[in-house]
């Protein structure tokens, strides 16, 4: 998730489980920054869930006053994008320790390991069910999704230090250089090659 300055206007974009292309007018000034996974709903007040695959104005989800003093403070800010980084690290609460428990064991490869959701429900001391619930309000959507985008997140990661697709793939689970090219495509709208340059 993001908290974006869009011209003058403080903009929410929540998690993505397709793609979204941006359109803004020529000359339209951006500054922005992103929260790591599972603490932008603690910052918002609002589950992530219900802010997926939607743009919503800051002002729509806090009191008119706060966002606009937030919104003061990032526009009248030397640098935007610097001030939106320091007001999100010290607005921001760490997620609470069951989602970090979560995206550790997402993160170290669990549900690609074949040990699947009830693994790693059970890993966590929940049942599938409060599982799905707990990833939906922190992230947006459940562990199976949470793995796709953080597995692509990595994968684009290895791709920009200019490895071959061919070894990304390998080195970050994914079948083949043509699944990654496929997964990718499903989460972004866009080929790996056309993404990266």
């Amino acid at each position: 998730m993001d908290l974006l300055l869009v011209g003058d206007e403080l903009v929410i974009a929540g998690p993505d489980n397709r793609a979204w292309i941006g359109t803004a007018p020529a000359g339209t000034r951006y500054a922005g920054i992103r929260f790591g996974p599972g603490t932008a709903p603690r910052f918002l007040g609002v589950p992530a869930h219900e802010l997926l695959n939607e743009r919503v104005p800051l002002s729509d989800l806090w009191s008119p006053a706060r966002s606009r003093r937030l919104a003061d403070q990032i526009r009248s800010a030397a640098n935007p994008a610097l001030a939106l980084e320091q007001v999100v690290t010290t607005l921001t609460e760490e997620p609470d320790r069951l989602i970090t428990q979560v995206l550790r064991a997402v993160r170290s490869g669990m549900l690609r390991g074949g040990a699947g959701v009830m693994s790693l429900a059970t890993s966590v001391g929940l049942s599938e069910r409060q599982l799905h619930r707990r990833c939906l309000n922190a992230f947006g959507y459940g562990p199976k999704m949470l793995d796709r985008v953080l597995t692509m997140n990595t994968a684009l990661d290895h791709a920009r230090t200019g490895l071959a697709l061919a070894d990304v793939a390998a080195l970050t689970g994914y079948a083949d250089q043509a699944h990654l090219t496929r997964d990718i495509k499903a989460l972004t709208g866009l080929p790996p090659r056309q993404l990266l340059s």
